[in-house]
């Protein structure tokens, strides 16, 4: 059965020199009506124990748009400023929910300078989109076509620290179904992106350390040159570029990989990783990050979501290193340098693999339960997840080698 999901694309287009000004007040204005909101609420709060919601903002906005000051808002669409004010309403909302962290201030060197349109502040006629407070349209580089009579509902416009100009365009997609069968454990690893339950092992192309000599030397030319010349604008953009490259070669890797899984597979076992805390080790982190783990799983979960496969996420604590997939058997913890271990009854096991396989195991055995398919986000060694107590190699009493 077919699905129809919202999807992204993103194209890159070259404005003109009065649309790449009028973009940059606008992402201005943006940053500016976004933190001179989270003031007003941030004070409001403090000060009289207030919460002040979207239309209080509005109507905030409103006001200063009249004002001398910031009469400079009415120059640009109103329509990114009311979208900041509801991402921003949309932050405090998962602060209350204890999903995030207190919104903190937008800067203007380190944040996505980016605006958003709804369909009332952007015209899309025979595949041309032109924005509001201007007369020409985009010029895009359409590198795939959009899906046939669709029509974009919102529409974000951005630009990275390369210079590179995108537009993105939100349509509704309809994903035809594709044959799957069968299911697989993964584990993530540096040497090897990844293993699979089948003994697949996927190198990790390392896409920073095949950059790392010219991005060194692009660093040390930024650090000679005088702050606020032209010339350290020039070589913080050579920087921007080699980052842009090293980043855009590991999402295409990471996006052909997972639907690649997505595509062949119904059910994809994957292991929950403390990534955050994992980065804490500065002899790995530089690795983990270059292997980018967390992005590999949004990917999983969106694409599973689309194309119908089940997702199980494992329990961080199972210990799917130290077990054997022959015969149960737990190992003592063994350092990151063994990649082959001997089991006492005789197995041979690759690490990797070994871990991918218990990891099948793992979550086969969450989904025969009925467990939720996310683990516990509290320590399982206050409440386990039932991949640990379905599964009888795991259990308490397992002789220990």
């Amino acid at each position: 059965m077919s699905r129809t999901v919202k999807r992204a694309f993103k194209f890159r287009f070259y404005p003109s020199d009065v649309q790449a000004a009028q973009l940059a007040r606008t992402f201005g204005c943006v940053r500016l009506v976004y933190n001179k909101a989270l003031q007003a609420r941030t004070e409001a709060w403090t000060l009289r124990q207030e919460r002040i919601n979207y239309n209080a903002t509005s109507a905030l906005l409103t006001g200063w748009k009249k004002t001398d000051e910031l009469a400079f808002l009415s120059e640009v669409s109103s329509v990114p400023l009311q979208q900041a004010l509801r991402h921003l309403q949309a932050a405090f909302t998962n602060f209350w929910a204890k999903r995030a962290k207190y919104p903190t201030f937008k800067s203007k060197k380190r944040s996505r300078r980016s605006a958003e349109y709804t369909a009332s502040a952007f015209r899309w006629r025979d595949g041309t989109l032109t924005l509001a407070k201007m007369t020409q349209p985009l010029h895009i580089v359409w590198s795939r076509p959009l899906p046939e009579g669709c029509t974009p509902s919102t529409v974000t416009v951005s630009c990275d620290a390369a210079g590179r100009w995108f537009v993105s365009l939100l349509c509704e997609d309809v994903i035809t179904p594709t044959g799957a069968s069968g299911a697989v454990g993964i584990d993530v690893g540096i040497d090897s992106l990844l293993a699979l339950s089948t003994g697949e092992k996927i190198t990790n192309p390392r896409h920073e350390r095949a950059d790392r000599q010219r991005l060194a030397c692009a660093q040390r030319d930024l650090a000679r040159k005088q702050k606020g010349s032209a010339n350290r604008a020039k070589a913080r953009l050579a920087v921007a570029r080699i980052h842009a490259r090293i980043a855009d070669r590991r999402r295409d890797h990471l996006h052909k990989l997972t639907t690649r899984l997505v595509r062949e597979t119904q059910t994809i076992v994957i292991e929950d990783l403390a990534v955050r805390n994992m980065v804490k080790n500065h002899r790995l982190a530089r690795a983990i990050s270059d292997a980018a783990w967390r992005q590999l799983r949004t990917m999983l979960e969106y694409k599973a979501a689309w194309h119908g496969r089940d997702l199980v996420v494992v329990d961080r604590w199972f210990p799917s290193t130290r077990l054997c997939s022959a015969c149960g058997a737990l190992a003592q913890p063994m350092p990151l340098d063994v990649r082959e271990w001997t089991c006492r009854c005789g197995s041979v096991h690759d690490r990797d693999v070994n871990a991918a396989r218990n990891i099948l195991a793992a979550g086969l055995a969450a989904t025969a339960c009925g467990d939720d398919v996310r683990p516990q986000r509290e320590s399982s060694r206050t409440g386990q997840s039932s991949a640990k107590q379905e599964d009888p190699r795991a259990t308490k009493g397992v002789p220990v080698l």
